[in-house]
């Protein structure tokens, strides 16, 4: 098992939060709410209005999310989906955690650093980074950028 911080549209209340918990793609436990310890650029890019984690920490913002204990099938599933490794990078980030769901072996204390893999974009535009920058990305929010699910989207 392995944990993974989602910020964007897989994140509960989001466009793609059914593919986390479709069992046909593996399995995802909730563990709790979390922010980067770092700052770092989530910007919203593309015709597709899709949100990206800029791989350039200390700048941006400390980004909220979710952290998901997933197993070998979603991991592998969630590659597929963020096109990982030619479209995003799994890498490890550094969180801390802001409130859990859960008791035992697995919950994490409000507080607490944690590491998880996240999806981070590595190689992007150069005007990405004076995109405004957000701490929490919502796909209804009033940035007025409406999200293209990918089986919405035309061939690239």
């Amino acid at each position: 098992m392995a944990r993974v911080f989602v910020y964007g549209t897989l994140k509960k209340g989001q466009p793609n939060y059914f593919r986390m918990m479709d069992p046909a793609n593996g399995r995802a436990e909730f563990l709790a709410r979390a922010r980067t310890v770092e700052p770092y650029p989530l910007v919203i890019a593309t015709e597709h209005s899709i949100p990206f984690l800029l791989d350039a920490p200390g700048t941006g913002r400390r980004v909220c999310g979710e952290i998901y204990r997933v197993d070998q099938k979603m991991l592998e599933f969630l590659d597929r989906f963020e096109r990982c490794p030619h479209w995003y990078q799994r890498a490890e980030v550094r969180l801390e955690v802001e409130d859990g769901d859960g008791e035992g072996e697995n919950a994490l204390r409000p507080g607490s650093i944690e590491e998880a893999f996240v999806y981070r974009k590595t190689t992007h535009e150069p005007e990405w980074l004076q995109k405004p920058t957000y701490e929490s990305y919502d796909a209804y929010g009033d940035h007025g950028l409406k999200y293209v699910r990918p089986e919405d989207r035309s061939p690239e």
